[in-house]
């Protein structure tokens, strides 16, 4: 513990903080333990698979297949940042949390969450070249426009999303070290600041809203467009054909925006709401997502299918 020295906070800053999961309803951690074990071990499983098929197939070298290489990897950091540590909550009430090793929580948090959002847009926006403008495919989708696009989204969530948790470990934490939440969200350890936290908020809130706000927007425009030139097509089952294509990507996409959206009314509702719900929902948000995405693709897509054959047969004749 580091003396401060300041007239509104006559204690000491804090070192470590405490995660204090479901307060007022304790009893969820045993039932949730089990299921959050088996879907983290899921979503772990499948985006890996998912990664090293991308990686070793072929016919999968392909713009659209390294977005979702892409999205696996993002799935992977995300689980592997929150979820070991609620499971280390859950299982062995292992509830402390370095000050470091929280910021460095809500870091990633903070960031990766909009690659997400920005990884879908750019989805969307691939998908609607190639349904409505298919012979201009292969000189705008390229390999060199992903390589851009990963550099954009990359850059674009790091840049906006940073001052988040700087902003936060700027500020003096003197007295209490109880986080009420099983991870380090903004919101929750600022509270516990004895300075100002409006900043913080207000800044959490804008960049939250616009870039969230911004990706789905575009996303839902370009299924608009696309589903304006699908009704167009007169071709037998070129209509759907492109559905098909654009299915998983969709299922995804809705799946993504109405968890964060039931997450943010709950937030809103709080007073006619137990608080432990957001933070139920913010956790399995954080692995749901990510153990269904490879699953949606890789039962909607011929060419993983394929891929995923090819390597499985592979392991079998190795172990042979």
């Amino acid at each position: 513990m580091l003396p401060y020295n300041n007239s509104s906070c006559l204690s000491t800053e804090v070192s470590d903080f405490i995660l204090n999961c479901f307060v007022r309803s304790p009893s969820w951690q045993h039932w949730l333990s089990l299921p959050l074990s088996i879907l983290f071990l899921l979503a772990m499983g499948a985006n890996a698979i998912l990664l090293i098929t991308i990686q070793l197939e072929a016919s999968l070298h392909e713009p659209m297949y390294y977005l979702l290489g892409l999205l696996s990897l993002l799935d992977i950091v995300l689980c592997l940042t929150v979820i070991p540590k609620v499971l280390a909550i859950f299982w062995f009430d292992l509830r402390s949390i370095s000050f470091s090793t929280c910021f460095l929580q809500m870091f990633i948090m903070n960031s990766f969450l909009p690659m997400e959002s920005c990884t879908f847009m750019v989805m969307a926006y691939d998908r609607y070249v190639a349904i409505c403008k298919p012979l201009y495919y292969p000189t705008i989708i390229t390999d060199q426009f992903v390589a851009k696009a990963v550099l954009f989204i990359l850059a674009r969530s790091t840049f906006l999303t940073t001052p988040t948790p700087i902003l936060s470990a700027r500020l003096h934490y003197c007295g209490k070290n109880i986080i009420e939440n099983c991870i380090c969200a903004n919101l929750s350890v600022s509270k516990l600041s004895c300075d100002n936290v409006t900043l913080n908020k207000i800044y959490q809130l804008i960049v939250a809203w616009t870039l969230l706000s911004c990706d789905l927007i575009l996303i839902f425009v370009s299924y608009i467009l696309i589903l304006k030139t699908v009704l167009r097509l007169k071709a037998k089952g070129a209509a759907a054909k492109a559905l098909s294509t654009c299915g998983s990507h969709f299922i995804l996409i809705l799946f993504f925006s109405t968890i964060l959206l039931v997450l943010v009314f709950t937030h809103i509702a709080k007073k006619k709401v137990s608080p432990d719900i957001p933070i139920l929902l913010n956790v399995l948000h954080h692995v749901i997502p990510a153990a269904l995405n490879p699953i949606v693709y890789g039962v909607r897509t011929q060419e993983i299918k394929k891929g995923i054959r090819k390597l499985l047969r592979r392991v079998v004749e190795r172990c042979k």
